[in-house]
C-alpha cells in the first residue's frame, strides 16, 4: 500500500523549519497569528514599537526552540525608513539563513468621524457634513501612512531576506502576507472610518500589484482581509489575554452570519493554511475570514 503520510494534517500544516516575522505581533490579529506559526514549529519574530509588551508575550508564549517553535521580541518602527532599516538589521544578524514570511499585520486606526457616526441623521445635509469634518488631516496622514506607506517600505527593505530564506528552504517559496480588512472591501464606511477603509482598499490593491511585480523574485504575495476580531482596534484596550477573548458577551458580531466575531482559531486556520506548507501553491490570492460579512452586506467582491 503507497504511503499517503504527507496528506495528514500535521504534515500539511506544518511551519516547521520556517522562520516568519509578523509586524504588530504582540496584541490581537498579529499576536493570533503568532501563535498559530509557534505552536506549528515555527521561529517568529515578533515586532512594535512597545518593547515591553513584545518581551511580556515572548516569554509567556515562545516555544522551546524545537517542535513548539519560537519567539523572539524586536523592538522597531515601520513608520520611517530607519526604523524598518534598523528592523531588518537585527533580524538578519538572527537570521542568518533569511525569513520565508512576512506578515505585514501593522496597522492604526482613529479618525474623528468615527465618534458619533451612528447616530447623526445622515438625512440632515449640514449635521452630516458637520460629523465628516470632525476627521483631521493629519489622521487621514497618520492612517494611510502607517497603513499602506508604511507596508510598502517594510515590503521592500524585507526583499533580501525572503529571497535568502527561497534559497534556504526546501519545497517553501517566501512570501509576504499582508493583513489588510473587509473594511477595504466593503461599501460602508466602517461606522465612519473613511480614511480607514480606504487605507485598507489601497493595500489590497497594493498587494495585487505587489503579487504581479514579485514573481521574477520568487516572492508570493497574498493577504488576509479579517473581518470582526477582538483587537486594539474593535475592542478597546488590549492586554495579553484580548487574543483567547471570543467577545461572545457583546453585540459585535452578532448580526453577521456567522452570529458572532471571530476568535483565535478563526485566524489560526487562515494563517496557517497561507504561512505553511500547505499554501506553497497559492499566490496572489486573499481569504477573507469574516463571519460571511461581504456575503450579507455590499462588497466591492
Amino acid at each position: 500500500m503507497s504511503d499517503h503520510s504527507h496528506l495528514k494534517a500535521q504534515n500539511l500544516f506544518s511551519c516547521k523549519g520556517l522562520t516568519a516575522v509578523v509586524t504588530g505581533g504582540g496584541t490581537g490579529i498579529g499576536l493570533m497569528q503568532t501563535l498559530a506559526l509557534v505552536e506549528n514549529g515555527a521561529k517568529v519574530f515578533i515586532t512594535s514599537r512597545n518593547a515591553e509588551k513584545l518581551q511580556d508575550v515572548a516569554k509567556k508564549y515562545g516555544g522551546d526552540g524545537n517542535s513548539k517553535g519560537e519567539i523572539v521580541a524586536v523592538q522597531g518602527d515601520i513608520s520611517n525608513k530607519d526604523g524598518i532599516e534598523k528592523l531588518v538589521k537585527e533580524i538578519e544578524s538572527q537570521a542568518k539563513d533569511g525569513i520565508n514570511v512576512l506578515f505585514n499585520n501593522a496597522g492604526i486606526a482613529g479618525e474623528g468621524s468615527r465618534e458619533g457616526y451612528e447616530d447623526v441623521n445622515t438625512e440632515d445635509a449640514k449635521a452630516y457634513s458637520s460629523q465628516l469634518l470632525k476627521s483631521e488631516f493629519k489622521e487621514w496622514d497618520d492612517i494611510l501612512h502607517t497603513n499602506v506607506a508604511g507596508q510598502y517600505f517594510t515590503a521592500a527593505a524585507f526583499i533580501p531576506l525572503l529571497n535568502a530564506g527561497a534559497k534556504s528552504t526546501k519545497g517553501y517559496a517566501s512570501q509576504i502576507i499582508n493583513v489588510s480588512s473587509i473594511s477595504g472591501l466593503m461599501k460602508g464606511a466602517s461606522g465612519g472610518q473613511f480614511a480607514y477603509a480606504a487605507s485598507k482598499a489601497a493595500l489590497v490593491q497594493m498587494s495585487k500589484v505587489m503579487a504581479k511585480e514579485f514573481l521574477p523574485l520568487k516572492i508570493r504575495v497574498n493577504q488576509i482581509a479579517p473581518g470582526i476580531f477582538p483587537s486594539e482596534m474593535t475592542a478597546g484596550d488590549s492586554d495579553e489575554h484580548t487574543h483567547k477573548s471570543d467577545l461572545s458577551d457583546t453585540s459585535k458580531g452578532k448580526g453577521l452570519p456567522s452570529g458572532r466575531p471571530g476568535n483565535e482559531s478563526d485566524m489560526a486556520a487562515a494563517t496557517l493554511y497561507l504561512a505553511s506548507y500547505a499554501g506553497v501553491f497559492v499566490n496572489g490570492q486573499f481569504i477573507a475570514p469574516d463571519g460571511g460579512a461581504t456575503v450579507a452586506t455590499p462588497s466591492s467582491i
